[in-house]
């Protein structure tokens, strides 16, 4: 029996397959573009400042939830989250599964002055490329979706693009698998891409296991401050929130709510 994860593997594979441009211009392009603005490094200031830093996200809609608001309109959101203190944001642009596009993260990013995270899943060089073309700043590596030489290859254009690649696990294991590239930017993600049920014990039990100097991320199942006081006192520097703040009716509010010290 397939799983959400499966399927929506499959079909970006198959998009990557299709995709027949050449990976050299792509890159030259990507390099020419305007410099990033920092996405890791934001983080990384908001915590020694003594804050828990939110990454805020766009997201319409999810694969097990269904809509969460078909009517985002992106620039307006990323403004009330800029507003409500968000370090960062996170914009869907995978189409076909979150109701995201291409056009929703250069809405959202020209709105603020906030770096801004492309959540989509990669699974080429282009899609790399394709992140810093379409105006971001960091790029999202799900090391359950790519082997061991994907995530080094991904990692290392990333770099070489002045893209910040936030490294998405799930365990101890996937964690080590981080670390063997060097990865900086660390997200613990309590969803279990199988079933897509929340852990949230899964961010606080891996966090005890990840050495200094990593920018520690938790993501997903964050709905208040409780929450996010939780996370913070493991020791995480910040927090990836969509779906409770796209559902709270004041997203400006509930960044602030999520925003501790």
């Amino acid at each position: 029996m397939s799983t959400y994860l499966d399927r929506i593997l499959a079909a970006h594979r198959a998009a990557a397959a299709a995709d027949d441009r050449a990976i050299e211009p792509l890159i030259a392009a990507a390099m020419a573009m305007p410099p990033a603005r920092g996405l890791a490094a934001a983080l990384a200031a908001e915590s020694g400042a003594g804050r828990l830093a939110v990454i805020a996200e766009v997201k319409r809609r999810s694969p097990s939830k269904g809509d969460l608001d078909p009517s985002v309109v992106p620039g307006v959101l990323a403004k009330a989250y800029e507003d409500g203190g968000a370090t960062c944001l996170s914009v869907l642009t995978d189409t076909e599964f979150f109701g995201g596009s291409e056009s929703d993260l250069a809405e959202a990013r020209a709105a603020v002055e906030l770096p801004v995270l492309r959540k989509d899943f990669t699974v080429s060089e282009a899609d790399v490329c394709d992140a810093r073309l379409m105006g971001a700043d960091a790029v999202l590596l799900i090391a359950a979706a790519l082997d061991d030489g994907e995530l080094s290859a991904f990692a290392a254009l990333a770099a070489e693009l002045a893209l910040d690649a936030l490294v998405e696990i799930h365990d101890e294991a996937e964690l080590q698998r981080a670390l063997a590239i060097d990865a900086r930017l660390i997200g613990v993600n309590q969803r279990d891409l199988v079933t897509f049920e929340v852990d949230r014990g899964r961010a606080v039990r891996v966090a005890a296991a990840m050495p200094a100097g990593i920018v520690k991320v938790a993501e997903s199942g964050v709905q208040d401050g409780a929450d996010a006081r939780a996370l913070r006192d493991a020791g995480f520097d910040a927090v990836l929130v969509g779906e409770a703040l796209v559902r709270s009716g004041d997203p400006a509010g509930a960044v602030g709510a999520l925003r501790c010290s």
